[in-house]
């Protein structure tokens, strides 16, 4: 029986049969207790009106022989009728309660209990009723055998006909006796029976189809769809995608097919966007590479991601505390317990021991985890760690501080400034050093300050254009001049862009050079002198030609013809000008002028240092080319400084072609010497090329290292090439060497342009 309960709450259609056939039953039941009934009424007011008309009938057919008393006739009458299939009995009373008169003969003159059955319908008061309803005089009653018998009491009313001569009757007398006639139930109980049969066998016939139906029905249009459902319904909840239902209804079972599989679709996709989200997640959390754990409120470890694992190996079920640094109760500042008391997030620094026993720096960050009732119910804690970034923090002090000493004594000045205002911020020690000044005395004031008060306007735009300045001039706080070499970089301080600005005094190193320079020069002066010696002799001798033939004449007191007078004194005071212009510019090129660059004639220069050692020139019988372009521009150098470069060129190239002659064999070939000056791009290239013996290979490099030379022993200082690749690049030039041994050597100076600007402000 449990079992087919069981059974019957699974099933749907068991449910709807169940529960129709239910109600069908009792419908169907009623209907027919109903209908039963009904027709039971409506059959035995059949049988009693027909009972009732029977003993009427008797009554009546019997009348006349009563009236005549003839009872040999009621007699028969009542044995006739009595004869009849289903009547049972037919009993005439007199008003004592005696059987006058019936079809059992045995009953005949019997007398009843007049509280009996037959006569109690009447005889129920004193006195008899002697007008009681049809309802009132039938009975039933069970006959032998268990059959249903029908009895009726008609009353024999005394008629006016009864009271005549003929007859006894007294009128007061109503009722004189009464027909009783009683019939058998069994055909209308058969009937009634049958019909209850009939209805019952239609009530189950009507539940079987009715159920069938049902059945039917819910199979075909509930119960397989519902199943196909419930397949599709299953593999969404199992996560996988529903496919299509095979499902055709056109009525609200397939509209809800159609709303499943359109939910199923969409629960699908979601499924797996959320299956990947799901997967992404769970990837982060167990391979971010930071510590991640969540643990309840007594600090146990709910779940932890593999860095943790990996670093810590913590047991399972076990302790924040514990698996991080071995505790056996809680820290005392816990972020964890903080957000579990406030329900914020909560940040702090913590450091132990991982696993290896390595000492490690977090940085912990913790959040609360809540439930659907915004209870926290965990915590998440996030560890990330800094200990590299600790070890660097430290490092980076220690490099501060190393930092701060070398800025504090580096022996160059060091200032900070302001990059708008060029304000000084900060400055080093060697500002004392060198200015004079005490940090108080120079912070806060501009770094234009230390320049010349002529100086300040033009570098005030200048400081911001370039980041090399050499050869400024300085104030000191004394009034003395320095000659630094400022370099400058943008850098940050504070959080502000700002100018971090080197100063180096070169104020002895300059010196030094206008020494070794003006060595240089008397060396070239000394390179000079047989040269300066022939130059000056041509014009002394004309002068003492000259001279002499005055003398002459006047000795001998010989006329001197005044054009030829005329002509001897022209002649004596062109070469007195010669000589006075070689004297000129030998002391010019021998005195120490400081280094000035200015707008200078870069070929005319050329022109002149080639003067000097025209003469030697031809008396080695070196040729010379001089290839000069016309209308030269003017470029950016010091006129001194820029001859003495040419005549160390000059020199050199000299010196390379006599050392290639001087061999043996002598070899073939010109003996050369080649000036150019052309314009190329925004610098003037002045070439300066020889057929001498060249630079030997490898060497090419070093040639403009001080103190180094190719040449022989006691021929040269290595000082030369050296000071004039210094005052090249001092005037913004270059100068390079192109060489083929045995062949000659061809050198290139390059020299800006002249700005007339630049050239003012140099």
């Amino acid at each position: 029986m449990r079992r087919l309960w069981t059974a019957i709450q699974g099933s749907l259609i068991s449910k709807l049969i169940v529960a129709a056939g239910s109600a069908l039953v009792v419908s169907v039941s009623a209907l027919s207790y109903l209908g039963i009934s009904h027709q039971e009424d409506v059959l035995m007011d059949y049988v009693v009106a027909e009972a009732d008309r029977l003993g009427n009938t008797i009554k009546l057919g019997t009348r006349y022989a009563m009236m005549l008393n003839s009872r040999e006739d009621l007699n028969q009458i009542i044995s006739n009728v009595g004869s009849q299939e289903g009547i049972l009995a037919i009993r005439i009373y007199n008003k004592e309660g005696q059987i006058k008169f019936s079809n059992i003969p045995a009953e005949v003159d019997t007398v009843t209990d007049i509280k009996s059955q037959a006569c109690y319908v009447c005889h129920r008061v004193d006195p008899p009723v002697s007008d009681v309803p049809l309802d009132d005089r039938m009975r039933i009653f069970d006959g032998p055998g268990g059959q249903r018998n029908l009895g009726i009491i008609s009353p024999i009313y005394n008629e006016p006909g009864c009271t005549g001569g003929c007859h006894f009757h007294p009128a007061d007398k109503k009722i004189l006796g009464a027909i009783d006639v009683v019939l058998s139930l069994g055909a209308a109980d058969r009937e009634i029976s049958s019909s209850k049969t009939r209805i019952i066998g239609f009530t189950v016939i009507v539940l079987l189809s009715l159920g069938l139906s049902i059945f039917l029905f819910m199979m075909r249009f509930v119960i397989r769809p519902i199943r196909k459902l419930i397949r599709g319904a299953k593999r969404i909840a199992e996560g996988g995608q529903c496919a299509s239902i095979d499902i055709t209804q056109r009525d609200e079972m397939g509209t809800l097919v159609e709303a499943i599989e359109r939910m199923g679709k969409s629960i699908s996709e979601k499924q797996i966007e959320l299956n990947r989200q799901r997967d992404e997640y769970q990837s982060l959390f167990s391979q971010v590479p930071c510590i991640i754990t969540v643990q309840d409120k007594n600090f146990r470890l709910l779940r932890y991601n593999q860095e943790f694992r990996e670093k810590f190996r913590p047991r399972p079920g076990d302790f924040c505390y514990h698996a991080y640094k071995g505790r056996n109760e809680k820290c005392l500042n816990c972020p964890v317990e903080q957000t579990f008391k406030t329900g914020k997030s909560h940040s702090s620094e913590e450091t132990g021991f991982d696993a290896d026993g390595t000492l490690r720096h977090w940085l912990v960050t913790t959040a609360p985890i809540t439930n659907s009732e915004g209870e926290i119910v965990s915590a998440m804690e996030m560890c990330l760690d800094i200990t590299s970034r600790k070890q660097l923090e430290e490092e980076l002090e220690k490099s501060e501080h190393k930092y701060q000493a070398i800025f504090r004594n580096i022996p160059n000045p060091v200032f900070v400034l302001e990059a708008e205002s060029l304000r000084i911020l900060d400055c080093n020690e060697s500002v004392t050093l060198i200015y004079g000044f005490e940090p108080f005395e120079i912070l806060g004031r501009s770094f234009l300050d230390l320049f010349p008060e002529e100086d300040r306007a033009r570098f005030e735009q200048r400081l911001a254009q370039r980041d090399l300045h050499d050869r400024v001039v300085h104030m000191t706080k004394d009034g003395r001049r320095l000659f630094v070499t400022v370099r400058i970089s943008p850098s940050e301080f504070s959080g502000q862009k700002v100018l971090l600005v080197t100063t180096s005094d070169i104020t002895k190193r300059l010196e030094t050079e206008q020494q070794l320079i003006q060595a240089s020069k008397m060396a070239t002066l000394g390179e000079m002198a047989t040269g300066m010696a022939h130059e000056l002799n041509q014009p002394l001798s004309v002068i003492k030609t000259a001279a002499s033939f005055i003398v002459r004449k006047i000795t001998r007191h010989e006329p001197l013809a005044p054009d030829i007078l005329a002509e001897m004194a022209h002649e004596i005071d062109a070469h007195v000008d010669r000589a006075s212009r070689i004297i000129n510019h030998l002391r010019e090129f021998g005195r120490k002028p400081e280094m000035k660059l200015e707008p200078v004639d870069a070929g005319g220069i050329l022109r002149r240092s080639l003067d000097i050692f025209s003469q030697q020139l031809k008396l080695r019988e070196i040729e010379v080319e001089l290839s000069i372009a016309p209308d030269l521009p003017l470029v950016l150098a010091d006129a001194g400084r820029l001859e003495q470069v040419f005549i160390n060129m000059l020199i050199n190239a000299r010196d390379a072609i006599e050392e290639k002659w001087a061999g043996d064999p002598k070899p073939d070939g010109p003996k050369r010497i080649s000036l150019s000056a052309a314009v190329a791009g925004s610098f003037v290239s002045v070439a300066i090329a020889d057929t001498g013996c060249g630079i030997p290979t490898g060497v090419v490099e070093k040639i403009f290292q001080p103190f180094f030379t190719t040449k022989k022993v006691g021929k040269g200082t290595g000082l030369g090439l050296s000071i004039s690749y210094g005052i090249v690049k001092d005037c913004g030039g270059d100068i390079r060497a192109f060489s083929t041994p045995g062949e000659g050597t061809r050198f290139v100076i390059t020299l800006p342009l002249a700005d007339l600007d630049q050239g003012a402000d140099a």
